[in-house]
């Protein structure tokens, strides 16, 4: 099992803040995992005990709609920690937490990281700034789902992932989501996301195989959006 202050990963997320002795100290009581595709890192209303920090792979959190349809809020990858909003505003899980694909987490228990917010203010402020910049990115969503077409947002959602995800050895977005997923993206029906994928299909934009998608005009994808 890999220690905290030597892990890279701690250097994309606010854990970067703590000192070695700190980072020794919660290396000690962490625990690491595998998350098998489609597993639930935790769900909406769950009390979460501490915090995960994700070692590698990708997860969704979503959020269940009054008529029982998953709203995808964001793509969680490697470097970002998962359930800092439940620790500082001890409040239960307001989304749920799905892996794409095969995981590995490492959670880190509230009691530890919690005296770390309370010792360490470079820390806390680097917690603080993080979910600023959620509330952000949550403030162009509404916004997006408020002023943009279903297309547009669909459109901005192949980017999206293209540009913080990228492709794999064939070409395709390196992330794979299933019509669904797109469509749980951008809030609408899954059939719509299908039509609408299909037209960018006809229109060169991408090609399609299977589920996995290529991106073949990222220019003309871009204007649409």
């Amino acid at each position: 099992m890999s220690k905290c202050e030597q892990c890279i990963v701690r250097q994309f997320n606010s854990l970067k803040a703590l000192t070695k002795d700190e980072l020794i100290r919660i290396s000690g009581c962490k625990t690491s995992k595998i998350v098998k595709k489609g597993e639930i890192i935790f769900e909406e209303g769950e009390t979460l005990n501490g915090v995960y920090c994700v070692k590698d792979g990708v997860c969704k959190l979503s959020k269940l709609s009054a008529n029982g349809k998953d709203q995808i809020v964001k793509l969680v990858v490697k470097g970002d920690l998962l359930g800092q909003r439940s620790l500082v505003g001890e409040e239960s899980a307001n989304l749920s937490a799905v892996a794409l694909n095969d995981m590995e987490v490492c959670f880190i228990p509230k009691y530890e990281i919690f005296q770390d917010l309370q010792k360490n203010t470079k820390f806390s402020m680097d917690i603080l700034k993080q979910m600023a910049h959620d509330l952000k990115d949550s403030d162009n969503v509404i916004v997006n789902m408020a002023q943009k077409s279903v297309k547009q947002r669909l459109a901005e959602a192949l980017l999206y992932i293209h540009n913080h995800f990228g492709n794999n050895n064939e070409g395709f977005l390196s992330v794979i989501l299933s019509r669904e997923d797109y469509a749980n993206i951008v809030g609408t029906a899954t059939e719509s996301a299908i039509r609408i994928l299909s037209q960018f299909k006809k229109e060169g934009l991408i090609t399609t195989s299977g589920k996995q998608i290529k991106i073949l005009d990222s220019s003309k994808l871009s204007r649409v959006s």
